[in-house]
């Protein structure tokens, strides 16, 4: 037991002072004759016996009532711990991302974990909050109560390790403070887990907050499965956590209109298919019904008027297969014979393919770098007699490797780079065994020292990327190679084509960088913002001849359909929606993580930081006994005789 006061400790000194008032009587007693002597001396015994009785129990009561006194204003106190003198800091992390929104007996699991840290944490008490996207450092309840309130979910969650890190840098470098980091957060389970190292300084408490119901049903992707001239048919993907559903409604909308609905039987996983006119825009969105998660039961797209891609090819020899290719409902595609050139049509183009040409002069190679400076696209196909010189100061120009003299010898093409973006989904599987094009001669030094797409057998790159620019390392007519034949040219020649003006998806990712082509011109001074509702925004931009490139990051915000425009002029229209990340309610057992406290809930995790620092004051029981010694005095002289 401690005090705060002990310097009154020293007024015990003056219990001495009812000691001597009972022990050493002042009065003088005066003698009475009386008669019968010996039956006043039996009396007169029997009264001293019980006097004396009465003195030393009102002695003792009175001065265990001044010693309470005493001591109450001392204010006497106990600790729980041997830390309770010294200075503590507490810093909470307060997980806001969207599978917060789970259900938990009081309301979502967010909302709980608001309130939980309102009511407990002393409204006037220094504390550091920090969530995924905001932090509140160095303040108090009472002060960020209202932003706690209306605190909104982020679609991005803090790696676990990040947080900690984060937390620790929160905390002041005072080295004698107790530091205590508390995590609150479902902790569902992310690609790398939590580990933490022992730290003598900062105490790792974990809070996990666990749902009422861990089943989910996600709008999980939508893409286009089947075109035709009409119409285009939209696959839907849903995913489903949790028991097995018979009917399960989806609805499309364009705008606010319910276009169709229908239902499926899900149980894992399911997909679903609309048709829609090909000639709409369509401004959509699918929707289910879920009582978990919200964020993702919405999955907004857009399909705009479809925008030609301008494809030019220069030819010293036939091009009907790129005529077959780059056909006019997705492509404006004009044809002309080198001799014939006009220099002024090429920076209008998105792709322009120099077919098989024997010599490349110094004009054309400056216009074509102009041209890909300005973000366009070139595919080179080397014809089987080159002008070396020209064609490897262009490779240079590139960064491509330079060719060699032409080697007569047949070659197969058996590599593919399935990763690569020209080939993202073009393949279900990955084929090992089909049908290998080859060629009858091709030029050495094709090495693969730029990105290979398609390489021959001993690894030497037959179509290989740098920049803006693809190479073949080999001429594609019909005497030198059969790759016209192949399967392979149509995706490779086609996607090289769509991706020479990205002219949009479906839809993108919130909190992802997506860049994204619009085509137009824009005039001096004028520049592109996104617009949603009364909010606009200009995003990070580039602009060139025929197009504007627009990068987006940190906006928007929210998920929905987002407007382009150029002043009041409406370009294009974006779809952004949230990553389906946080879709899958599968969580980590936070008991074995090791050099942390385990804590049931926010209350109990902030009640044991308080018991760790506070003390147990005792003065108002030394009031509550000076008080029933007092009462005690009191009988005692009242009906003691």
């Amino acid at each position: 037991m401690q005090f705060k006061h002990p310097e009154l400790l020293y007024a015990l000194f003056l219990l001495v002072i009812p000691i001597i008032i009972h022990l050493f009587q002042l009065r003088k007693f005066k003698s009475v004759a009386f008669t019968n002597v010996q039956f006043l001396k039996e009396l007169t015994i029997q009264t001293r016996k019980s006097s004396q009785l009465k003195k030393w129990l009102t002695l003792i009561t009175r001065l265990l009532l001044l010693a309470c006194v005493i001591f109450a204003f001392a204010q006497p106190y106990i600790s729980n711990s041997d830390s309770f003198n010294t200075k503590s800091e507490t810093v909470i992390y307060l997980d806001n991302s969207f599978s917060m929104q789970s259900p938990s007996i009081n309301g979502s699991l967010l909302n709980s974990a608001i309130q939980d840290i309102i009511e407990n944490v002393d409204e006037n008490e220094q504390i550091s909050i920090f969530t995924n996207d905001a932090n509140y450092t160095n303040t108090s309840i009472k002060a960020i109560k209202n932003d706690l309130i209306q605190l909104k979910h982020s679609p991005n969650q803090l790696a676990y390790d990040a947080v900690v890190l984060k937390g620790k840098k929160l905390f002041s470098n005072d080295e004698s403070s107790i530091k205590n980091l508390v995590l609150v957060s479902d902790f569902q389970q992310k690609a790398e887990a939590l580990s933490t190292n022992k730290d003598s300084i900062v105490n790792l408490k974990l809070v996990q907050l666990k749902p009422t119901n861990q089943s989910n049903i996600a709008v999980d992707s939508i893409y286009v499965s089947k075109t035709t001239v009409e119409n285009l048919e939209l696959t839907i993907r849903i995913k489903n956590q949790g028991g097995a559903i018979e009917t399960l409604p989806v609805s499309l909308y364009n705008d606010d209109k319910l276009i169709a609905k229908t239902a499926v039987n899900i149980t894992d996983e399911a997909t679903t298919s609309f048709t829609i006119s090909a000639s709409t825009v369509f401004n959509g969105r699918i929707e289910v019904e879920d009582r978990n998660l919200q964020y993702d039961n919405t999955l907004f797209f857009n399909i705009d008027k479809r925008e030609k891609i301008n494809v030019l090819s220069i030819n010293e020899t036939d091009d009907t297969f790129l005529k077959k290719i780059y056909t006019n409902d997705e492509f404006e595609y004009i044809s002309t014979a080198f001799s014939s050139l006009n220099y002024n049509t090429i920076e209008q183009q998105n792709l322009i393919v120099l077919n098989e040409l024997k010599d490349i002069p110094n004009s054309l190679m400056s216009t074509l770098k102009s041209f890909t400076n300005n973000g366009g696209k070139i595919l080179i196909i080397p014809s089987d007699d080159v002008r070396l010189n020209n064609y490897n100061q262009l490779f240079t120009t590139y960064g491509f490797s330079s060719f060699g003299s032409s080697n007569s010898i047949e070659k197969k093409i058996t590599t593919i780079n399935f990763s690569h973006p020209l080939l993202t989904n073009v393949f279900d599987k990955r084929v090992n065994n089909f049908q290998y094009p080859k060629v009858n001669s091709f030029y050495t030094n094709a090495t693969n020292s730029v990105g290979s797409i398609l390489s021959f057998e001993d690894g030497v790159s037959f179509l290989a990327q740098s920049g803006n620019a693809y190479r073949f390392s080999a001429a594609l007519n019909t005497a030198n190679s059969n790759f016209k034949n192949s399967p392979l040219i149509v995706p490779v020649l086609y996607n090289i084509g769509k991706q020479s003006l990205k002219t949009g998806d479906l839809f993108y990712i919130i909190g992802e960088e997506n860049t994204i082509d619009i085509a137009t011109k824009l005039q001096q001074d004028d520049i592109l913002t996104l617009v949603n509702g009364e909010r606009s925004v200009i995003p990070l931009q580039q602009t060139y001849d025929n197009k504007v490139e627009l990068i987006t990051d940190t906006y928007p915000d929210i998920a929905g359909v987002i407007s382009v425009k150029n002043k009041d002029a409406l370009l294009k229209n974006l779809s952004f929606n949230f990553n389906r990340n946080e879709s899958n309610l599968n969580y980590f057992d936070t008991q074995n993580i090791a050099n942390t406290t385990i804590a049931n809930s926010v209350a109990s995790a902030i009640s044991d930081i308080k018991s760790a620092t506070n003390v147990n004051e005792l003065w108002k029981w030394f009031v509550i006994f000076a008080v029933i010694f007092l009462i005690i005095e009191m009988l005692i002289l009242k009906f003691l005789k």
